[in-house]
């Protein structure tokens, strides 16, 4: 089986960035699991942080709630101020939950584990190194004496 280019190692051309140097006896195989699962967790925390987007976003919009009702009373729209306020303001945004409660069980239940499990794998399989994967792509990449591409 041919190792796609970057798995491909020409590693003799530039030394490993200064604390990314694979451990003996790892294959290139391993350092792109590993790499692969590090950035699957990568993009695990770009969704967690979308999470606590939604969760300030709703947040504003729900505060907001009182401008719009205030502003609803003053022009005599009791009715319909009424009932934002005694349906809408603080509902949940799924039964039972407001949005912190779903961060709350993202972390407990996805999130903790992935990461969990994410620096297990590279703890036990490449010494703990993170972005192995990606610094030797950067020993490949960088042209040497070049500004702007030092180690």
């Amino acid at each position: 089986m041919t190792e796609p280019a970057d798995l491909q190692p020409d590693l003799d051309v530039q030394p490993a960035p200064e604390g990314h140097e694979r451990p003996d006896g790892v294959d290139d195989l391993t350092v792109a699991a590993v790499g692969t699962l590090t950035d699957a967790v990568e993009t695990a925390i770009r969704a967690r942080g979308h999470l606590y987007a939604f969760h300030q976003l709703t947040g504003r919009a729900d505060h907001r709630l009182d401008d719009a009702v205030e502003l609803l009373r003053e022009a005599g729209h009791h009715d319909l101020a009424d009932r934002i306020t005694t349906e809408l303001i603080g509902r949940n945004v799924i039964p039972g939950h407001w949005t912190f409660q779903i961060i709350e069980a993202y972390d407990d239940h996805y999130f903790g584990l992935f990461t969990e499990l994410e620096k297990q794998a590279r703890e036990q399989l490449t010494g703990g190194k993170r972005h192995l994967n990606e610094a030797e792509m950067k020993q490949r990449r960088v042209t040497p004496n070049h500004p702007g591409h030092e180690l």
